[in-house]
């Protein structure tokens, strides 16, 4: 059997959600319901051609390039300015979307701010900006122990998002890729984090009691079994996390698992971004549609990528 590439399976797989969804995004479910996304299409609401990615892919892979070196919080910082001013990792050598929080940020960042100090720590910095490319992180955190691990999340996610809420998120979705990564199952791997965060957030009085409720229903190793109906999918980082993982989990392959997520609606490319990222580490990057992976942007540019970052881990 061959080794599994899971930087291949996250990369292609995160970007692969992300342009299902970019298309789309904004798109109410109810309309969604109406004109299901079956398959890679474009323009829509960017007006760009099928197989582009956006920010979300962007800043995933600006962080997966700092991973191939020295792990450098200033150089990923480096790596922000030059997307958003520059168009650096983006499929078509421009930005066309970018969060208030994550541009608020970049500002600071360009004010020569400290990097762990740049994210917004506001209740009402909580959007999905950081847990939609911190994917990567994985494969430098997992052979610390979890306090080395919840330390590099925080840090990674305050670039841009500094308040707890948003790094608990990102703590989560990350954990549940390492209990992947250790070849659970979904379900096991699902418990297996819950299990751990519980036990590290009650250890550790992380948070208040009050912020924990937020993520009671994360946490309860049970969100598979609510309805479709109790499922956001708006740009809330909580809701993200929420959708992605209730995909996941009632799906049982790739192209459902992401499909199921862009036509949730709202924010339809983080959502399927942030499925997709963990759908490739469950079935492998080789389980995505030929002709999705034909059509999407800068594809030798990702292979790359992918290579250097499995090299260096």
């Amino acid at each position: 059997m061959a080794k599994r590439d899971f930087v291949k399976d996250v990369l292609l797989g995160l970007a692969i959600g992300d342009a299902l969804g970019v298309p789309v995004e904004f798109k109410s479910r109810k309309v969604l319901q109406q004109h299901q996304v079956t398959g890679m299409i474009g323009y829509g609401t960017h007006n760009q051609p099928p197989g582009t990615w956006s920010d979300d892919s962007s800043l995933t892979f600006c962080l997966a390039e700092m991973l191939c070196g020295k792990y450098d919080l200033q150089n990923l910082a480096n790596m922000f300015m030059n997307w958003k001013h520059h168009g650096y990792w983006t499929a078509h050598g421009e930005l066309f979307d970018i969060g208030n929080a994550t541009n608020a940020a970049i500002v600071n960042l360009t004010r020569q701010v400290d990097p762990v100090l740049a994210g917004g720590n506001s209740e009402d910095s909580n959007g999905n900006g950081s847990l939609m490319r911190i994917l990567p992180l994985v494969f430098y955190i997992q052979n610390k122990d979890i306090n080395k691990r919840f330390q590099a999340v925080r840090d990674v996610s305050s670039l841009t998002h500094r308040h707890i809420r948003s790094i608990l998120c990102c703590f989560i979705y990350t954990e549940f890729a390492l209990e992947i990564i250790a070849g659970k199952n979904k379900y096991e791997a699902y418990t297996g984090a819950c299990n751990n965060v519980n036990h590290f957030l009650y250890e550790t009085a992380t948070c208040t009691e009050i912020e924990m409720n937020n993520f009671r229903k994360t946490l309860s190793a049970t969100i598979h079994e609510l309805p479709q109906d109790e499922i956001s999918s708006s740009g809330y980082a909580i809701h993200t996390l929420e959708a992605a993982l209730w995909c996941i989990l009632n799906t049982d392959n790739y192209k459902d698992a992401v499909l199921k997520a862009v036509n949730l609606g709202d924010d339809s490319d983080t959502t399927g971004a942030v499925t997709g990222g963990l759908a490739g580490l469950l079935y492998g990057w080789d389980t995505i549609p030929p002709s999705w992976l034909d059509m999407l942007a800068r594809k030798d540019a990702i292979n790359s990528l992918a290579a250097r970052l499995s090299a260096k881990i």
